[in-house]
């Protein structure tokens, strides 16, 4: 059980992406179940986690144990995917969860139970009064009334929504935020920080003037240290609510205004729960029936459990009821679900053929220009997505990115783990891309060994020759080091020599252009011409740097 010894709203950040926990409590289902959740349980955990080669980082046993807790005691546990006690148990929902089947509509439901206070989140008797919301369902509120709500105004204004009945009160606040913004003669940079300072000495009054500023992170005490350490928190917070906001479904995210508004084709169901579901936390001191709320997967009753609902929206899909209304609500659901999905690969078919014509070329470039810039809220997620499109238009193979996508086939997030980020079938070969926003150091902490083991993964499953490519906006030496080792040596773990060639973000962009400029399609053999050079000087050159100088060389004239 957590306190809330906080003045302000807080979001689960573990996991940072929700669907991570599909596989994470899969893993606790199938090596835990029916034990206690303890220090033993705790460290099995982590280590079977460790083998499925996603978990970054080893430690101590008390160390495994705390990213354990960190892992599972938050999201699994506080939206209901899974019970800890009296044993180690899938609730309803997670069962539902790790099914694969409308994970959305799964999501939803646990998000809109979430409550503040509640048996799992009490309030000491000195906090007592400040907590009273279903912190989830008022921030859909606000951005359905508001119409959009940008990163800005949740974090100095939303995060202080503790209480249902402050509602207007906040929404009152980014109305005269928004004002106060088009008369400012400061730079939007200096006003937000003001803003947000102010907004913080404000939460944080009687602390400030009793002197209680110090923070756990730091031996310092100093107001400015307090304010920059609360600030920090209210961002982190705001990230993690807006990543499982959009994983609904339910909402669009505008990269470069950095806010999020209801989805137009998701309004009549947004509008169903805001009328529907009740505002107050309930069962706070009684934690056996709240644990049957919170277990139960039919709960809150959403726009798609309603079966005139369901009709309507059938009617509008399919522009007939025939042959429908016999059947049952699950059916409906399932027939919709096949509508949308169909209509989903309409628009990515469509997007392809733009892409093969290059009539997205100056849209593709244009955000490559913005991560470059950094101006996108999402950069890693759209570097990813927009990798994908370059590699569509430079050639004919069959690109596929293991991303996950709306119903309009825009990018929701990055992918899972466990496999590249981008795989080019080119018929009588293979091709990984891998594409990071990380650099220094812990690049190739991060980044390094797991490459090398996606793209033996993919030699295996294809049986065909692969390469791969490894794009981030500035290469780190350890790296490229290490690339060019695994060209001279066969590993038999990695499936032979290890042809991945890392490539600057700006080298890849010139790749497009000359693409564009080019007046023709370049066929696959080009593409793998570069790996095949690649290997040629590996063997030759002197070193790491005089390998990666040729290849960088051989991409900027690639054609």
């Amino acid at each position: 059980m957590a306190y809330l010894k906080s003045k302000t709203l807080f979001f689960t950040t573990s996991p940072r992406t929700p669907l991570k926990m599909i596989p994470e409590i899969e893993i606790l289902e199938k090596y835990c179940a029916g034990r206690v959740w303890n220090a033993d349980t705790q460290v099995e955990f982590i280590k079977r986690l460790a083998e499925g080669k996603d978990f970054q980082g080893e430690g101590s046993a008390k160390e495994m144990a705390f990213s354990a807790r960190d892992r599972i005691n938050r999201a699994p546990k506080a939206l209901g995917f899974v019970d800890l006690k009296p044993v180690i148990s899938l609730a309803q929902p997670g069962r539902q969860l790790i099914s694969g089947k409308r994970t959305e509509e799964i999501l939803l439901r646990q998000l809109l139970k979430f409550q503040l206070p509640s048996p799992y989140h009490k309030e000491p008797r000195q906090f007592e009064g400040i907590f009273g919301v279903k912190p989830y369902l008022e921030i859909f509120r606000l951005i359905y009334e508001l119409g959009t709500v940008s990163f800005d105004e949740l974090m100095i204004f939303g995060m202080q929504l503790t209480h249902y009945s402050k509602f207007e009160e906040i929404a009152a606040g980014i109305r005269q935020f928004r004002r106060m913004k088009v008369y400012t003669k400061a730079s939007y940079k200096v006003f937000r920080g003001e803003y947000l300072r102010g907004e913080v000495e404000k939460i944080y009054r009687n602390d400030i003037e009793e002197g209680n500023i110090k923070t756990r992170e730091s031996k310092e005490k100093s107001l400015d240290k307090f304010v920059k350490t609360k600030s920090r928190n209210l961002r982190d917070y705001t990230d993690a609510c807006f990543r499982y906001l959009r994983a609904t479904g339910m909402v669009e995210i505008s990269q470069r205004g950095h806010s999020l508004s209801i989805m137009p084709e998701k309004k009549k169901e947004v509008e169903f729960f805001l009328n529907n579901v009740d505002r107050k936390p309930i069962y706070v001191d009684n934690e056996e029936k709240y644990k049957e709320y919170l277990f139960d997967a039919s709960l809150p009753v959403l726009y798609s459990d309603d079966r005139m609902c369901l009709l309507r929206q059938a009617s509008e899909l399919f522009g007939s009821l025939e042959d429908l209304t016999e059947n049952t609500t699950e059916q409906l659901k399932d027939k919709i679900d096949e509508a949308i999905q169909s209509k989903k690969i309409e628009i990515l078919e469509q997007q392809v053929r733009d892409l093969k014509e290059y009539r997205e070329y100056n849209d593709v470039m244009e955000i490559f220009r913005d991560i470059k810039s950094d101006s996108l809220y999402d950069a890693p997620l759209m570097l990813e997505w927009n990798t994908w499109r370059a590699m569509t238009m430079l050639d004919g193979g069959n690109i596929k990115a293991n991303l996950k996508l709306d119903d309009k086939g825009q990018p929701m997030s990055t992918a899972q783990g466990n496999t590249a980020d981008i795989i080019c079938d080119y018929g009588d070969f293979e091709l990984a891309v891998e594409v990071t926003m990380q650099s220094g150091q812990r690049q190739y902490e991060m980044e390094g060994e797991p490459i090398s083991r996606h793209l033996a993964k993919l030699k295996k499953e294809t049986g065909k020759d692969a390469y791969c490519l490894f794009i981030a906006p500035k290469i780190n030496e350890s790296c490229i080091a290490y690339f060019y080792a695994l060209h001279t040596v066969n590993i038999a773990f990695y499936g032979g020599q290890s042809i991945i060639v890392p490539m600057e973000l700006d080298v890849f962009i010139s790749m497009v252009e000359q693409s564009y400029r080019a007046g023709y399609v370049p066929d696959s053999d080009r593409v793998k011409g570069i790996f095949e050079y690649s290997l040629e000087q590996a063997k030759a050159a002197k070193d790491e740097n005089e390998w990666y100088a040729k290849i960088k060389d051989k991409a900027l004239n690639w054609l």
